[in-house]
């Protein structure tokens, strides 16, 4: 355990290592388990739990994890028979990438003014396998002053220009699906019938299989209703140009996420971010909870 007087982190075991990370004066705690993808699985901000957890997925370490904040890289979103093709070469990658299914590292964590605890994700052959690109990525988790950020570093240690799409998969824990978003959006991509629409701020998600994105939003940031009269209010850098809802029939939350390309971005090479050899992308994200 780390702490001073207002911020401490824990770490104990939930069948895997986790790590908590308190905030007293703001009654805020965070929940992070490396192991898992580096995923959050809890983020609760002045007393008020943000986030759905699925808490079987969580436990089956051969299951996606239905819930928390998942990290997808080197892809948002899904490829056409699970492919695409690079260079001349056909690869296989599953939905959402590699970075959420593989453990993460602990490389350090502070009390110094916030609550914060890094974590690194290195390529291996795994990854080589499905995304031939040297990488290296290091998140910081930061819990301050009631707001939860993620400050991400995206590093190619390969020879060649390196291809990302870097994406989160907020699972929120809401009273209902039909919801109003802050945000000056006025378009969306329809993935249920794959037709742009025009977006007015309310999306009823009810019914819905299949995802909607958010096309032409200026201003990086949204905010929507979450419980007990409380708002969420996501705000991030600018490369990450669309936020997806999407939710599941029958199940109590809410996915709003932001995503800086749109599904087949490798095949179709449409609004790929690419990192110079040796270079580090630096990207931001934070959650906070608003009355």
């Amino acid at each position: 355990m780390t702490a001073s007087m207002n911020y401490r982190i824990d770490s104990s075991i939930d069948v895997f290592p986790v790590y908590t990370l308190t905030e007293e004066s703001t009654d805020s705690k965070v929940i992070i388990c490396p192991e898992r993808g580096g995923i959050v699985t809890s983020c609760s901000l002045y007393g008020q739990e943000l986030l759905y957890l699925d808490r079987d997925t969580f436990l089956n370490p051969q299951a996606n994890i239905r819930g928390g904040i998942p990290v997808l890289f080197p892809i948002a979103g899904q490829l056409v028979n699970g492919e695409y093709e690079w260079n001349g070469q056909t690869y296989w990658m599953k939905n959402h990438g590699v970075a959420r299914i593989l453990p993460w590292e602990v490389i350090s964590t502070n009390t110094d003014g916030s609550a914060a605890i890094t974590l690194a994700l290195q390529s291996n052959t795994e990854t080589l396998n499905v995304f031939p690109f040297d990488f290296e990525l290091r998140f910081t988790y930061r819990l301050q002053g009631g707001v939860l950020s993620i400050e991400q570093q995206y590093t190619n240690r390969s020879r060649q220009e390196m291809p990302i799409v870097a994406g989160f998969h907020p699972y929120f824990a809401t009273e209902g699906k039909n919801l109003t978003y802050v945000t000056d959006a006025t378009r969306m991509l329809d993935y249920n019938d794959k037709q742009e629409k025009p977006f007015d701020g309310s999306l009823n998600l009810e019914g819905m299989v299949e995802s909607a994105a958010l096309l032409d939003a200026k201003n990086p940031e949204i905010t929507f209703p979450l419980a007990q009269g409380r708002s969420v209010r996501l705000s991030y850098s600018e490369q990450f140009r669309y936020v997806v809802l999407w939710s599941v029939e029958g199940k109590p939350f809410v996915c709003v996420e932001p995503w800086t390309a749109l599904n087949e971005a490798l095949n179709d090479k449409e609004g790929l971010l690419m990192v110079a050899p040796g270079d580090t992308l630096q990207l931001d994200l934070s959650f906070a909870c608003e009355p």
